[in-house]
């Protein structure tokens, strides 16, 4: 069976160790290097419908789904 100094002297280590990490992580996180080229350009033309890039509009679009009903 574990003492109560065995367990708290474990409990202040793994606290310790986390807080440590969590720091680490955040120094690492705001001093990462960002991409040199943005990638807006490609996401916005990945986000459109197939029907909006060939250059049907949305009033179009929604005719034709009246149409069908």
């Amino acid at each position: 069976m574990i003492s109560d100094a065995s367990l708290y002297s474990l409990a202040i280590f793994l606290g310790s160790a986390s807080m440590l990490m969590i720091v680490l992580y955040h120094f690492l996180e705001i001093n990462a290097q960002d991409p040199k080229e943005p990638l807006t350009s490609e996401r916005k033309a990945d986000a459109l419908p197939a029907k909006a890039r060939r250059g049907v509009t949305t009033g179009e679009l929604a005719s034709s789904v009246q149409s069908t009903q």
